[in-house]
């Protein structure tokens, strides 16, 4: 779906001042990378991020020689009451205070100074407008991801939503809209707010359940004083094997239009990016290749036509689900044949 509209911008937005990049829901910091693969020069300013897999990841993979022992002089009580809501060991919850007075001194200390080298403020539901400290505007352009959570947009989540007051991981994108109002209130010129938005998320944002949701949030971000431009994008069509279709939405603050890239002819295929020399331990082991064997040997004994056989899928591989157990298909791409005979 692309984004048709009556009320675009009038100039095209270019940005010739130092770039700040703000992350929320970081993750391992993939919009990072991608601007350091693109050879972008930018400054990491703060992140967002409370899983403590993903802050070790983004330490390790931005910051690897930050050694800085940042809670030097502090006490382990008072590291662990920061940390309080703030980090999550399930990705779905914050840890407990129990949870964290329970883990030693080393581990905090471990788990704050890697915060502290990657400026992460941790859970999005902790941090203020003020804690962005979005200064300088006229020097700077401060882009902000914040691709909120897709769980619970998508079937795999019950289609729980992403709507204001929810309580859903997805519905944590008002957090957001917290953060930018609070941005908005200290600085009515707009100085303190991002110039540049991004978010992407899965297309079932797009659906019909999730659709006055997501207007409603365009609406809000209008009333701040961007515009904004959304388009359903799929890998495959920018020159990655891979059938991945996701909504991004870009919001530029002012009167600025906004151009998604054409597409680009596919050039390699899933065999040329894929390793030749694979460790044994990632093959199926025999057992598991005759367990398919007998099922369909079963199932045609019953009169069913099942068959299976992998195939090369085009050379260009699915997007892997979210809900295991019951996906339509998968990257191990196959033919199925369910059809019952006729009585």
């Amino acid at each position: 779906m692309k984004q048709l509209s009556l009320f675009d911008g009038t100039q095209r937005f270019v940005s010739d001042k130092p770039l700040r990049l703000i992350q929320l829901f970081a993750g391992y910091g993939s919009q990072a990378l991608a601007l350091d693969y693109l050879g972008i020069p930018f400054e990491s300013w703060r992140i967002s991020e409370w899983a403590i897999n993903s802050i070790k990841a983004y330490k390790d993979l931005h910051h690897a020689d930050d050694e800085v022992d940042y809670s030097k002089g502090m006490s382990t009580v008072k590291i662990q009451e920061w940390l309080c809501g703030r980090i999550s060991t399930n990705y779905s919850e914050p840890m407990t205070r129990q949870q964290i007075f329970r883990k030693s001194d080393k581990k905090v200390r471990a788990i704050y100074n890697n915060m502290m080298a990657c400026r992460n403020l941790g859970s999005i539901t902790k941090i203020h407008g003020p804690d962005l400290a979005i200064e300088d505007t006229d020097r700077y352009t401060y882009l902000m991801f914040y691709s909120f959570p897709c769980q619970d947009l998508s079937v795999a989540g019950k289609g729980a939503g992403c709507a204001k007051g929810s309580g859903t991981r997805s519905g944590l994108l008002w957090e957001v809209e917290r953060i930018l109002d609070e941005l908005h209130a200290a600085d009515r010129g707009g100085r303190q707010l991002p110039q540049v938005l991004i978010a992407e998320n899965v297309p079932a944002l797009l659906a019909e359940k999730n659709r006055p949701d997501f207007y409603e949030w365009l609406r809000k971000l209008e009333s701040l004083g961007y515009h904004n431009y959304y388009q359903t994008l799929n890998a495959k069509n920018f020159g990655i094997p891979q059938n991945r279709d996701r909504v991004f939405i870009v919001s530029l603050l002012g009167d600025y239009y906004y151009d998604f890239p054409a597409p680009i002819p596919l050039e390699h295929r899933l065999k040329d990016v894929l390793e030749t020399d694979v460790d044994e331990r990632y093959y199926l082991k025999d057992a598991t290749v005759q367990m398919y064997e007998d099922y369909v040997a079963k199932k045609q004994a019953e009169g069913c036509g099942f068959d299976f056989a992998p195939t090369d899928g085009g050379g260009v591989a699915l997007c892997i689900r979210t809900r295991a157990g019951s996906r339509t298909d998968d990257n191990y791409i196959e033919e199925r044949n369910d059809a019952k005979k006729a009585n």
